[in-house]
């Protein structure tokens, strides 16, 4: 026997209820999208490389440490995508899509990170991603937070709690930065190695470390939305003024200040306490000035990305996982020469019946073991074709669910017939 080759590290294969869950949360997400007026858009896995290293930053962890990045045959350094927001910009502004216009767009699929596998972290995982281009103002970032919130209440999750923040203007930010790098370093001496790095490249991020021994270091900080640009401060009242209206509720986090270079002004997080270190399920942000970064002229821009496998793992854990579509009838075959007017009738019964799922039984069998098999999917009918029904033109009606006489009905009356009793 030849050796089994086994998936790569951190790459799962999903199925059984975890495919159920992740089909229902796209297909939920989809339909809020579409509600709100969203329109798909579908983005290469593969990028060039300094798609990213030019607008998640060179210093970032992403681009140093966890990218996959591999030479093509041409001699070009090409990327695995391991987020999607760049790519959209790029999609945005390689086919002209941002002139004179808005766009409000989102996608879902694969992105991959090198990272080490745990509980919501893996190096193959999805994310649906939301993006709008040409809209400054901040309602539409409320927008993006109350419609992400309308989809929590679609699965039905609870207990996920909005943390929000800015992060305010480039220049805003900048001078902050040295003010918190003057402070940091009055304490280096206690620092951590991630955050005597970050120190020198990306100050910001050891505010949202993860090391308990730093927290008195960090909450003794000076805040960043205590330094914000007027414009910046203005645009986060109003962002919470819109939250207040519609009754989000939100938690301010003055150390949220998200992993990505890009981000300016308003940043949030959705976040939950029930799994373990990997506990924000979507996050996003403003990024006004990413457009022009990667080419296009300056755009307004606001988004966000939610991860599925994270979100999965929470309705698994809560079981908010709907179950699977049963079918509705069964059509049980037994005898010789049934099967091919057996599969007439089914799709006879499906062009009848819109709406009406109808499993057939394929593979033989015997009456006992099909019947079995119909009671088993679930089904509310049973549609026995045997050599004598299919001589006869008739098929009989048997219920697997109530107490009630089979009933045998002709080929032309029977779509009729099932439409009653399914109250169709």
């Amino acid at each position: 026997m030849a050796k089994q080759i086994a998936a790569i590290r951190g790459m799962n294969d999903i199925y059984g209820e975890s495919v159920d869950a992740f089909n229902h949360i796209v297909s939920s997400a989809e339909s809020v999208m579409t509600q709100y007026g969203y329109r798909s858009i579908r983005l290469p896995i593969v990028e060039k490389t300094e798609l990213f290293s030019r607008s998640i930053g060179e210093v970032t962890d992403i681009v140093e440490k966890e990218m996959y990045t591999f030479e093509d045959r041409s001699g070009g350094s090409l990327t695995l995508r391991p987020e999607g927001t760049a790519g959209c910009v790029r999609a945005v502004v390689q086919n002209g899509l941002t002139h004179n216009q808005v766009q409000k767009l989102f996608y879902t699929g694969p992105m991959f990170r090198y990272e080490r596998p745990q509980k919501g972290r893996y190096r193959q995982f999805h994310q649906f991603g939301v993006e709008v281009f040409g809209l400054a103002t901040p309602d539409i970032d409320a927008e993006l937070i109350i419609l992400t919130a309308r989809l929590w209440e679609k699965l039905g999750l609870e207990n996920l709690e909005l943390q929000i923040n800015s992060l305010g203007s480039q220049a805003a930010r900048a001078d902050y930065r040295k003010k918190l790098v003057s402070y940091l370093t009055e304490y280096k001496d206690q620092l951590d190695e991630d955050s005597l790095r970050r120190l020198e490249t990306n100050p910001l991020r050891i505010l949202d470390t993860k090391n308990p021994e730093l927290k008195a270091i960090v909450e003794g900080a000076p805040k960043l939305i205590d330094h914000l640009d007027e414009a910046s401060a203005a645009h986060f009242e109003m962002l919470k003024a819109h939250l207040d209206d519609v009754g989000v509720e939100y938690v301010i986090n003055p150390s949220l200040v998200r992993g990505l270079d890009y981000y300016n002004r308003s940043v949030f997080e959705w976040v939950t306490t029930e799994l373990g270190a990997q506990g924000t399920v979507c996050a996003g942000g403003r990024y006004d000035g990413l457009v022009e970064q990667i080419g296009g002229k300056p755009t307004s821009a606001v988004g966000f990305a939610m991860g599925i496998e994270r979100l999965a793992a929470l309705l698994i854990d809560n079981n908010k996982v709907p179950e699977i579509s049963k079918p509705d009838l069964y059509v049980v075959l037994v005898g010789e020469n049934v099967e091919r007017p057996g599969l007439v009738i089914s799709e006879m019964l499906r062009d009848a019946l819109p709406g009406i799922n109808v499993q057939m039984n394929c593979g033989g069998g015997s009456f006992k073991s099909q019947f079995k098999k119909a009671d088993k999917s679930g089904a509310s009918y049973a549609i026995v074709l045997g050599e004598q029904e299919v001589a006869d033109k008739v098929a009989a009606i048997k219920p697997l669910r109530e107490k009630s006489e089979q009933q045998t009905v002709s080929w032309d009356a029977l779509a009729a017939t099932l439409k009653d009793l399914l109250s169709v």
